[in-house]
């Protein structure tokens, strides 16, 4: 029978195949960059399989080889601190037995998570988790043994340019976090004292004191002492001139009317003299208080003055 955890998908089985691809590559580089820098065979053997972090491998390796094993552990558990909350993402998602915890927490790397999270239903979610993590798993150990064996072979790999690939391979790994503002100048802040204590320290002790980058994000900011106005309100003052403008206009017109006009012209007079006060109180009310009066005085006027015409008009 076909079931949701028997069958994954081609899509699934077509990425954890690319993916696998790419992560031969990558272990070999670290099998070969451990032999050329004179560590045993059995180190990136042990370091594969017992630690399997590819990020936190490469660093190792150059401060093992430098001299400085603590300073390794210590970079190796800064760098693997991401994985605190990742373990909160996917812990659910891992299952409950202890059995399952254990073996899945050694799984999880950044692309396990990624391909995990992107799938919404929990079943596909936990298939996803375990096909991929098996996957990265086996394919990292593979090219670290391929690379062990053709640095081995090659007798000095440092003559193929090996030892540009552990910072070559570091800078792959951080450059898509380079596109934030705030991670770049973390970044260069933190090379910049690496390389500036590296004549006075120990080896690895300069790649600690890198963490000192992150003075950066404390930085004052600058803000703009006038910020723009974004309302599109128009100034207080364009009210009260546009309705006075109005007003005027309106009673020019009034004066130049006949002086027998009908009825329903003078409710129709009435009523615009009433609505032109209406606005000008409204726009007196954010003038200053010397206009206030007058803007009162003017909206009393045209009530009384509607009033009249309706009584002349109920009359008639």
């Amino acid at each position: 029978m076909r079931t949701p955890w028997r069958t994954p998908d081609r899509a699934l089985l077509r990425d954890a195949a690319a993916i696998a691809a790419a992560m031969i590559a990558v272990g070999a580089s670290f099998g070969a960059i451990a032999i050329a820098y004179g560590l045993p065979t059995w180190v990136p053997f042990l370091m594969s399989t017992a630690v399997f972090a590819g990020g936190a491998q490469f660093l190792a390796v150059g401060l093992i080889a430098a001299g400085n094993p603590i300073a390794a552990v210590f970079a190796g558990l800064l760098l693997n601190a991401r994985h605190l909350p990742f373990g909160l993402a996917v812990s659910a998602t891992v299952g409950s037995r202890r059995r399952d915890r254990l073996i899945g927490s050694h799984l999880m790397t950044d692309e396990v998570v990624a391909f995990t999270l992107a799938e919404p239903d929990p079943v596909r979610r936990r298939r996803t988790y375990w096909l991929i993590g098996i996957t990265l798993f086996t394919s990292w150990n593979t090219g670290t043994a391929l690379g062990v064996w053709l640095g081995g072979a090659t007798g000095d790999p440092a003559t193929l340019g090996l030892d540009a690939a552990f910072p070559a391979g570091l800078i792959a790994l951080i450059l898509p976090s380079l596109r934030d503002r705030d991670t770049r100048l973390v970044a260069l802040l933190g090379a910049a004292v690496a390389v500036a204590l590296t004549a006075v320290l120990p080896a690895g002790l300069p790649v600690l004191c890198a963490l000192l980058g992150l003075a950066a994000v404390f930085r004052p900011r600058r803000c703009p002492s006038h910020p723009p106005d974004t309302t599109g309100a128009p100034p207080p003052g364009a009210v009260q001139q546009e309705a006075e403008t109005g007003a005027q206009r309106r009673g020019a017109a009034g004066r130049s009317a006949p002086a027998g006009r009908s009825a329903p012209a003078e409710r129709s007079a009435a009523a615009e003299r009433s609505a032109a006060a209406e606005r000008s109180a409204a726009a007196e009310r954010s003038a200053p208080a010397g206009r206030s009066a007058a803007a009162g005085r003017s909206a009393a006027a045209g009530r009384e003055g509607e009033r009249r015409a309706e009584s002349e008009e109920a009359s008639c």
